[in-house]
Parts: C-alpha cells; structure tokens; sequence
C-alpha cells in the first residue's frame, strides 16, 4: 500500500472551524491530514470562540502555552510533505495571513515543503513582499490543483 502525502494546515484560529472542514475534503482525496492542536480541541470542546484557548491574553504566564503551540505545529510543518494555509477574510483583511501562519511557512520553505494557500492575498497584507518570496502555490479556492508526488 502506497504511503498518503501529508498535509499540514496552516492558518489563523479564527478559520479552525473550516479547516476541519477542508481537511475531511482532502482526505476524501487521499491525503492525510495534520491540523493545528487547537482546532482539534475547539472539535472535541464543540467550542469554537478564541478567547476560550488564548487564555494567555488575560495571564502572562500562559505564554508557555503558546510556545508549546508554536513548537507542536512547527514539528507538524516538518514533518509533512506540504502545508495548505487557509486564508480567509479576516480584520477587513481578505486573504488574512497573521505572523503565526507566516512562521509556518517559513519553517515550510526552510524544509524544502511546497506551501499552498487557498486564496489570493490581499494587497494590503503588511507581508505580502515575504509572502510572495516564499514562493507559495496559490490554489484560488481550488484544492484540486495540489499535487504532491
């Protein structure tokens, strides 16, 4: 049996809820699907507001959290064969990448990982010049178009 490609999605918590969604369609086409720790327990907490797992806003010390999700997810990247970031609209931003999503891809090129991102970004991005180096795959909404070998 011939080993799935991973598939790693990439976005802000605010689009959890549809990368569970996204990524039932790509395992409907074979792949396997790894997603950020916080998106399967909004899943399993049926929960999907913010401020329930940034707890860290309200306590400092709560960082350590966020460092541990930063890690976990950055050993997903690695690990895969390609990420998909998923950019939505976002703070009257479409196409929303935040700095999280950015590291991601960073570490993604880094590992030589093809990045995807499933919509145009928005000129207005504050990174688009770094987006753009990256040399990411735009899919414009169509997931049809990764091909991994």
């Amino acid at each position: 049996m011939k080993n799935k490609k991973i598939i790693t999605l990439c976005s802000s918590a605010a689009f959890f809820k549809q990368a569970l969604e996204i990524g039932q369609e790509l395992s409907l086409f074979g792949f396997r699907v790894r997603y950020p720790y916080t998106a399967l327990k909004m899943k399993a907490n049926g929960d999907f507001r913010i401020e329930t797992y940034k707890t860290w806003f309200k306590d400092s010390k709560n960082y350590k959290k966020k460092t541990w999700l930063i890690k976990n997810h950055f050993k997903k990247v690695i690990e895969s064969d390609a990420i998909l970031v998923l950019n939505y609209s976002k703070n009257d931003i479409c196409g929303y990448i935040g700095g999280n999503t950015l590291a991601e891809m960073v570490i993604a090129f880094h590992y030589k990982k093809p990045i995807y991102i499933l919509n145009p970004i928005s000129e207005e991005l504050g990174f688009k010049e770094e987006v753009y180096g990256l040399e990411p795959i735009f899919l414009n909404g169509n997931l049809k178009k990764i091909t991994l070998k």
